[in-house]
């Protein structure tokens, strides 16, 4: 496994590489500072994980997510940053994250989130959903094989057209597929989902 750091922060940076070596030493692990970087090394090594800050001396705001998310789409991608109002989690699974992590959070928390989303989960904040204690099973929400593979694209932050490309499906088929899932999950929105899927510590491998 290959995961790539990004963060302009020297000292956090390496905090979390030093914690990431620690908890997961077969992964291989490479940073970067600025955006420019990480897509000349995402290019050229795409990782399997990225743990992304939203403030690059080089980009705005999400455009740092949304740049990386186009470069390498197979990552997935955990938002590491000290802003996790609803508003900024949200727009960040919007952007295509598979989780959200606060600069404060506890060294095991950060560990769990990794899990989670390496796992196939939506990782994001205990003050933004709070997990039932039996986790929700995939056979309950009684999704057909092929439902559960447009689930999962969603979930990798995927749009309809590369999930018709993937799947071999017609857009049609994709739309009837996805409203299936958001009936079963009983919302409205690929962002409600992601929510709900992390709510009820879903997990799809």
């Amino acid at each position: 496994m290959h995961i790539l750091l990004v963060d302009d922060h020297p000292l956090f940076r390496e905090a979390l590489r030093t914690l990431l070596a620690a908890k997961l030493p077969a992964a291989s692990l490479e940073t970067a500072s600025t955006l420019g970087i990480a897509l000349e090394r995402a290019r050229r090594q795409p990782p399997d994980l990225m743990l992304v800050d939203l403030a690059l001396p080089d980009a705005s705001g999400l455009q740092s997510l949304q740049a990386l998310h186009e470069a390498v789409p197979g990552a997935r991608a955990i938002v590491v940053s000290g802003d996790d109002r609803p508003q900024t989690v949200y727009a960040a699974l919007d952007a295509g994250a598979a989780g959200f992590i606060h600069k404060a959070a506890e060294s095991d928390g950060i560990v769990q989130a990794l899990g989670t989303v390496l796992e196939g989960g939506i990782a994001l904040p205990a003050s933004l959903v709070e997990r039932p204690a039996q986790p929700t099973a995939r056979e309950q929400l009684g999704l057909s094989e092929r439902q559960w593979q447009v689930l999962q694209r969603v979930l990798e932050g995927k749009p309809n057209k590369l999930i018709c490309r993937e799947l071999d499906l017609s857009p049609s088929t994709v739309k009837t597929h996805l409203a299936e899932v958001f009936r079963r999950l009983d919302v409205r929105s690929r962002t409600q989902a992601m929510v709900e899927v992390a709510r009820r510590g879903i997990r799809l491998h």
